[in-house]
């Protein structure tokens, strides 16, 4: 069991969510972050000041599956959230130790789904 976690920027979520759906890969959680990396964030004028932006606006999608979908959620994340450009995101695979299903007591292979 692996937890997937991908930063990506917000206007390819539609694209990595439909490509996801696809590889019928169906439990997802999205959230709305702020982050930097080497893009190291953006300055926007205000009032003729400049004000340092150091935080980017962006998504992080979150992906339990079963060793079988590692491949393909990997696979289907980078090719959807891709530009080319400097700021498309991370990709970390984590191992998942444990999984609990709350409603059912289902643990393991079977609470992922």
């Amino acid at each position: 069991m692996k937890y997937i976690v991908a930063i990506i920027q917000p206007d390819r979520l539609d694209d990595v969510l439909d490509v996801l759906e696809k590889k019928e890969i169906h439990l997802v959680t999205v959230s709305n972050v702020m982050g930097r990396g080497r893009q190291k964030g953006i300055s926007e004028v205000y009032r003729s000041h400049k004000e340092g932006g150091s935080l980017l606006k962006k998504v992080k999608v979150e992906v339990a599956v079963n060793e079988e979908y590692v491949q393909a959620t990997v696979e289907a994340i980078q090719s959807a959230a891709r530009t080319g450009a400097v700021g498309d995101g991370k990709i970390f695979v984590l191992d998942l130790g444990q999984v609990i299903r709350i409603r059912t007591g289902e643990t393991g292979r079977l609470a992922i789904g």
